[in-house]
């Protein structure tokens, strides 16, 4: 933390926001208790200094604009696409080492959820990933961003067949058949019960808006994903 921006190790569970059904208890209220009147308003009083957001169960790297300047220079480097996220990912099966494009908008029926075309109706994404280890029937991967869409690694890593771990939105009818291997059905119920999307913003940087020097951070696994 410095005078312009908080880099937050979001741990899981914490929504970021206040939103219907979860008013309380947010990454805001903390935020308003911690900086009082100086925090970036541009977000509104819902969404003070959040410059983007991570799923409530999502764990890992969260960057806070602490005034409005700072909140206009991050915003513009998110557009941009001048800051690198990477996330790790554990995922059902040994997807490949690829980039993942298409236009991501809200699902037609389910609103909660997104979904992936190829037919440029939406917002334009990009997922770089790279396997780092797998055990057969799962892998940990590393995901950079080049785009930051709502659900982006969720919903790229389901439409290529490789949803992740404990997703409960996303390619739970695509599970099933990780089970009928009997040498690895132990971790197939360990796998399938596990209790959140298994995704950890791990690494972030980005220019500094006032001393204009890159900053890097990282954040290791959590604890249920190790």
């Amino acid at each position: 933390e410095d005078k312009d921006l908080i880099v937050i190790n979001k741990p899981i569970g914490l929504v970021v926001h206040p939103a219907p059904r979860n008013y309380d208890n947010t990454l805001v209220n903390a935020l308003i208790a911690h900086c009082g009147e100086s925090l970036s308003g541009i977000g509104g009083e819902k969404k003070p200094g959040i410059v983007h957001r991570l799923d409530k169960d999502t764990s890992g790297l969260l960057l806070i604009a602490k005034n409005n300047l700072s909140h206009l220079d991050l915003a513009r480097q998110f557009k941009e696409h001048s800051i690198t996220r990477k996330y790790y990912a554990i995922v059902w099966g040994m997807p490949q080492n690829q980039i993942i494009k298409g236009y991501i908008q809200r699902h037609r029926i389910n609103r909660k959820k997104m979904s992936l075309n190829l037919t440029n109706n939406g917002k334009y994404s990009e997922t770089l990933i790279k396997i780092k280890k797998s055990i057969e029937i799962c892998s940990l991967i590393e995901c950079t961003l080049k785009t930051g869409r709502t659900h982006q690694v969720r919903v790229h890593m389901n439409y290529i067949g490789y949803p992740l771990i404990g997703d409960k939105h996303y390619g739970k009818n695509k599970t099933s058949k990780f089970g009928k291997d009997k040498k690895n059905f132990n971790k197939f119920l360990l796998l399938k019960n596990f209790p959140r999307q298994a995704l950890h913003a791990y690494m972030i940087s980005f220019t500094h808006p006032t001393s204009k020097k890159m900053l890097e951070f990282k954040s290791e696994l959590p604890e249920d994903m190790l």
